[in-house]
């Protein structure tokens, strides 16, 4: 708030700070929140995942590392960012894409703020020869989705995404639909392979080939949406 000085000013003088006002300027600079920027120095060693893609439209598998920058360390403040992508395949059909998308990605981590918008653009990217299903049965659009969903994946488990899970009443209504499709089918559908019936269709809603007719209705028995409600 500014003060009006009435009277005129006859003297001054410089005082320097003392040596505990001193400690609270150092103590306040080494309490700075350091944020994700351009300018940001790359450290000489990152922690990172790689992530294994296999698909049925290449007889070779890809490998997607990203690798992470940990900010404010040991402090209350310390958040784990993305940093850097790379992808690698002995298909060089896909060298000059690839090449030029990691850049991007890359890009884009170090820039900062909202990097979670890239799942959404690598999901809605679609392959025009058709896409594939993924063991499980999720269905994906292209292999850029399927990096997408690898991207999904890493940010979840650093605590940048939270995982859409089932809620108690809906999961144990999924549970006990598979149940009885097992019965129905001979299918186990809680086994590693999360197998469903050959017979189900794609479900809409979480893009997995999961969707039986029973009781009358249309349900997917991996997220449980229904027809019937």
């Amino acid at each position: 708030m500014a003060k009006k000085i009435e009277s005129k000013i006859v003297g001054m003088e410089v005082r320097e700070n003392g040596a505990a006002e001193e400690a609270a300027l150092v103590g306040s600079a080494a309490n700075n929140v350091v944020h994700m920027h351009e300018k940001l120095e790359r450290p000489p060693t990152l922690t990172g995942s790689t992530y294994k893609i296999r698909t049925p439209t290449s007889e070779h598998s890809m490998y997607v590392t990203i690798n992470d920058i940990v900010l404010n360390p040991g402090t209350e403040h310390e958040l784990r960012r993305p940093f850097e992508i790379f992808i690698n395949s002995k298909n060089m059909d896909h060298f000059q894409w690839i090449v030029a998308l990691t850049r991007i990605i890359s890009a884009v981590f170090r820039k900062g703020g909202d990097v979670t918008f890239l799942v959404e653009e690598l999901h809605s990217v679609f392959d025009p020869r058709g896409g594939y299903f993924k063991k499980g049965g999720k269905f994906m659009p292209s292999l850029v989705g399927e990096i997408g969903d690898v991207l999904e994946q890493h940010l979840i488990s650093i605590g940048i995404l939270k995982k859409e899970g089932l809620d108690e009443h809906r999961s144990k209504f999924v549970a006990e639909k598979r149940a009885e499709a097992d019965l129905r089918t001979g299918v186990d559908s809680s086994s590693e392979n999360n197998a469903f019936p050959a017979s189900a269709t794609l479900c809409s809603k979480c893009m997995t080939k999961a969707v039986i007719y029973m009781d009358g209705c249309l349900t997917c028995l991996n997220c449980g949406e229904s027809k019937c409600g």
